[in-house]
């Protein structure tokens, strides 16, 4: 069994201060941003229209200010919209924690619509890459939520259990690691398998990320507690595992779509 004593602030310059989360959405991003350029060249045949590689650039600008804005919105829509309606100046304390992972990809997939419309490259293609680089950024935010102690696990009795004395002095699940192995490490390898198949078809990453995302953290969300001021709707599912059901069936929905789509088109 584990304390948790981890500082969630590396360094403190008094007017500033640097911390493991910031450092996790800079990482992911710039790793991320790394990856996806690998990912075009090597799949650059399967855009219809030209595509200059330097228009991946331009598009972290939009995913930047999509996450960030996305997932704020989310968080307040989804979690807590009645105390931002009655504080809506707290609504811009995003330094103060309250992001939505649902919310930023909502804010992704908008965004991503809107840049490949403005340069006329096809979303989906875009979608199959942010789609296997999600997983990176995904993997440090969960490290990062460790860190910070929250989204704390259900109370357990095994020998890996953490005791988070910020929530009490209960051991339990270490939640943000199951979900940084599943929603990261595992989820970035199935990506990584179905981009380089070589009857890989456009728009299949996106919707088998949505389809695995959401089944992965359904499971998650059974040693995750729910949040202390939503509980479980119906005595059984918390908003995290509702969206993530809502995230799967849109996925399958997509899948079927497609597939009826290239059966007409051959």
């Amino acid at each position: 069994m584990y304390t948790h004593n981890l500082d969630p602030i590396i360094i403190d310059f008094g007017f500033i201060a640097l911390r493991w989360y910031s450092l996790a959405y800079i990482f992911g991003i710039l790793i991320g941003w790394w990856y996806g350029k690998k990912i075009i060249i090597e799949k650059i045949e399967f855009i219809k229209n030209k595509f200059e590689i330097g228009e991946f650039d331009n598009l972290i600008t939009y995913l930047i200010f999509a996450i960030i804005v996305g997932g704020r919105v989310g968080y307040i829509i989804f979690y807590n919209p009645s105390y931002y309606i009655s504080n809506p100046l707290e609504s811009l304390k995003i330094w103060q924690g309250g992001m939505s992972f649902h919310g930023a990809l909502i804010g992704v997939i908008v965004a991503t619509y809107f840049f490949s419309i403005k340069k006329k490259i096809e979303t989906l293609f875009l979608l199959d890459i942010i789609a296997c680089v999600s997983p990176i950024g995904i993997f440090l935010g969960r490290l990062a939520n460790f860190i910070n102690g929250e989204l704390v696990g259900k109370i357990s009795t095994l020998p890996w259990s953490v005791v988070f004395p910020n929530i009490d002095m209960m051991p339990r699940h270490p939640s943000q690691l199951y979900e940084a192995m599943l929603e990261g490490v595992v989820l970035f390898l199935i990506m990584r398998f179905f981009i380089l198949k070589k009857n890989y078809k456009t728009g299949d990453c996106a919707y088998i990320f949505l389809i695995c995302y959401g089944v992965l953290r359904v499971f998650s969300e059974l040693f995750r507690e729910p949040d202390a001021h939503l509980g479980y709707f119906f005595g059984l599912l918390s908003m995290g595992t509702i969206l993530s059901l809502i995230m799967t069936i849109l996925g399958l929905t997509m899948f079927y779509y497609l597939r009826k789509k290239n059966e007409f088109r051959s």
